[in-house]
């Protein structure tokens, strides 16, 4: 494709997401002729201790359901069942959810088989699609430190004996801020697009540039991009203007909600920020 009809010739976007997971969307970006500056606004750190999931893992057989809510987690369980010498097809008697397909590929690279993917990849839908399966049933999610409590809430309304164990955590990369500062006050250079793939990326921007350079113009005619509605809400509590946002919550659709939108752009130029009603 030639950079005349690559849809995002001359583009510039940062991708925050964290280092070992950047490339398909660095890829993906591109190969539609995006400039990519790889600034990852999270760091995924192993939890100060395995000792709470080891125990869970030890005693899967008195489990029924596990839920992984991100390829992170499939990582870490699938990492911690090697060190306490459990055999993944042990887990055969699990009754699995993914809360997308991204992570049900990993799992599924892992030998371990899915029966749950939600239509929507947030918690809700999760939550939607087992809550009327659970009642009795002890489930075993494995997430990220610090992340939204719908899933153990709601299934444990729902008459489900849930446990939740940390696999890792996220943390603010510190040597991001001063290529993030850079970047934005670059007069050649600045970005026209920042892509946001979790709430904990939108956190940690924040954390990382401050609050009054945030809001204080440096973001004019930065388009901020969302995958998906977690993400996006939570931009909107830290009073971020959303431009971009993804209809499917993928990184491909978050690509396609970037080419969609340069592409109404050129017919009909405007500022960035939020269009759309609250």
């Amino acid at each position: 494709m030639s950079s005349d009809t690559q849809p995002l010739a001359g583009k510039r976007i940062i991708v925050s997401r964290a280092r070992t997971q950047a490339g398909t969307l660095s890829r993906e970006l591109r190969a539609q002729g995006a400039r990519v500056l790889e600034i990852p606004f999270i760091e995924i750190r192993p939890p100060r201790s395995f000792k709470s999931l080891d125990d869970a893992l030890r005693r899967h057989l008195q489990y029924d359901w596990l839920i992984l809510t991100s390829v992170n987690g499939v990582s870490a369980l699938c990492e911690r069942l090697g060190k306490v010498r459990i055999k993944v097809s042990e887990l055969d008697h699990l009754r699995i959810a993914a809360i997308g397909p991204a992570t049900r590929r990993a799992l599924e690279e892992h030998g371990l088989t899915v029966e749950v993917v939600p239509k929507e990849y947030i918690a809700e839908s999760v939550v939607a699609r087992l809550k009327s399966r659970v009642k009795g049933k002890r489930v075993l999610l494995v997430r990220a430190k610090v992340a939204r409590d719908v899933i153990p809430r709601e299934l444990r309304r729902a008459g489900a004996r849930v446990d939740v164990r940390e696999a890792y955590e996220t943390v603010a990369p510190r040597v991001s801020r001063a290529k993030l500062l850079t970047a934005l006050n670059s007069k050649t250079g600045r970005p026209d697009v920042i892509t946001f793939t979790s709430s904990s990326t939108a956190k940690n921007f924040l954390e990382l540039i401050g609050v009054k350079v945030a809001y204080a113009g440096l973001l004019d005619e930065v388009a901020l991009a969302s995958i998906g509605p977690v993400t996006t809400a939570t931009l909107r509590e830290l009073k971020l203007p959303v431009a971009i946002r993804a209809k499917e919550y993928t990184i491909p659709g978050l690509v396609q909600a970037i080419l969609g939108h340069f592409r109404e752009e050129s017919i009909s130029p405007r500022r960035h920020g939020d269009t759309e009603e609250f």
